[in-house]
């Protein structure tokens, strides 16, 4: 009887580590995105923000903290934008796996050259990010050398699936490629196009597509649009012209449509990340609605 109990034990632990998945925190849905593409049936993952939230400014909440504790594997974008909330969540979780320096803990914008990175650093700038601009999913060729990256930890954390993740990350790379060449082709009427920004958001996207922002609604990082600088824009919008002023889902439009108002140049509301709109439901219809959304309302 007990030999019986000890092979049928050993059976399920078997059948278990056969099936078993990677737990995934993911810091921001285009993670979450990335990691289910690269992943498949092999991960379980979390997205502890959504595309109606400024990931700068997230609560450490007791349910992330539960979520982090039973992660294998944290992956988020970096470069201090989870700074204010997520060091935080990594302490209180007592997870030694997803740590700093360990294999369970991945930043995305670790794996890329980054943009704007600042020759100096001082308060008075507002919020800079020291490393650079960390909104690093915007470009196209950024995130395959990221999903390259991302797959390879896949395969160290979980070897015994390694052909799986391997092969799931030549399937995306070929789609992948194939859809760049088509936004690349539809976005050519974009190229010189002058914008209006809200934060630095759309930089990766921007110096991608040939599009040029003359403008940015903060005056400086991390500050909300004020009467006087709305003022100065609407200067510079009526010196150099502009095609549109572009806002987040999860921003406020108030300032854009008072510019918008005096100028005429239309307000254009974009998805920033994966479930920011009913059609955004993976990165390549997130990449899809963006351009065909830019192609149709900048003019």
């Amino acid at each position: 009887m007990k030999i019986r109990f000890v092979v049928g034990l050993g059976l399920l632990l078997c059948s278990w580590s056969a099936h078993a998945t990677v737990n995934v925190f993911a810091c921001e849905p285009e993670w979450a995105a990335l990691v289910n593409a690269l992943g498949g049936k092999h991960v379980d993952s979390f997205a502890a923000t959504t595309a109606f939230q400024d990931a700068h400014y997230v609560e450490a909440r007791p349910s992330l903290i539960a979520k982090a504790r039973r992660a294998d594997l944290l992956v988020c974008t970096g470069a201090d934008l989870e700074v204010g909330w997520l060091p935080l969540i990594l302490r209180q979780s007592g997870n030694a796996a997803i740590q700093q320096h360990k294999a369970g803990y991945f930043m995305a914008a670790e794996q890329v050259t980054l943009m704007d990175k600042p020759s100096k650093i001082d308060r008075s700038q507002g919020d800079v990010h020291a490393a650079g601009n960390p909104h690093v999913h915007w470009d196209p060729y950024r995130m395959l050398t990221i999903a390259k990256a991302l797959s390879t930890r896949l395969v160290s954390i979980d070897p015994q699936h390694a052909t799986d993740y391997q092969a799931n990350l030549l399937n995306f790379e070929s789609k992948w490629r194939r859809h760049i060449k088509a936004w690349e082709a539809q976005a050519q009427v974009l190229k010189g196009k002058k914008l209006i920004v809200y934060h630095k958001h759309w930089n990766y996207l921007n110096h991608w597509l040939g599009i040029k922002a003359v403008g940015d609604l903060e005056p400086k990082p991390g500050i909300p649009p004020t009467s006087a600088h709305l003022a100065s824009l609407l200067q510079t919008v009526r010196a150099t012209g502009a095609d549109a002023i572009l806002v987040n889902t999860f921003q406020n439009d108030k300032g854009a449509h008072w510019l918008s108002s005096k100028t005429q140049v239309p307000v254009v509301h974009l998805p920033y990340t994966v479930g920011g709109s009913q059609t955004a439901i993976d990165l390549v219809s997130l990449y899809s609605e963006v351009i065909n959304q830019l192609v149709r309302d900048v003019q």
